[in-house]
């Protein structure tokens, strides 16, 4: 129902997620891809995606949560 509302109204604001690194990262390289809308309000090409504890590092680094996203 939210959806419908929102396409209704053309709502393009973006779908905003947060991401923590840890275990998160081996749960969601599995279970996210196949859930993932390909179109749509969902579609990731409007995500705007957030790491909640990057720390100051380079991508490389084990301690990067961006970096084991990237991988």
């Amino acid at each position: 129902e939210a959806a419908a509302a929102a396409a209704e109204r053309g709502d393009e604001r973006p779908f905003s997620l947060g991401l923590s690194g840890g275990s998160l990262v081996g749960l969601l390289a599995q279970h996210l891809p196949p859930a993932v809308a390909t179109s749509g309000p969902a579609a990731p090409a409007r995500w705007l995606v957030a790491f909640c504890d990057e720390r100051l590092v380079p991508l490389q680094d084990p301690e990067s949560t961006a970096g084991a996203y990237q991988v």
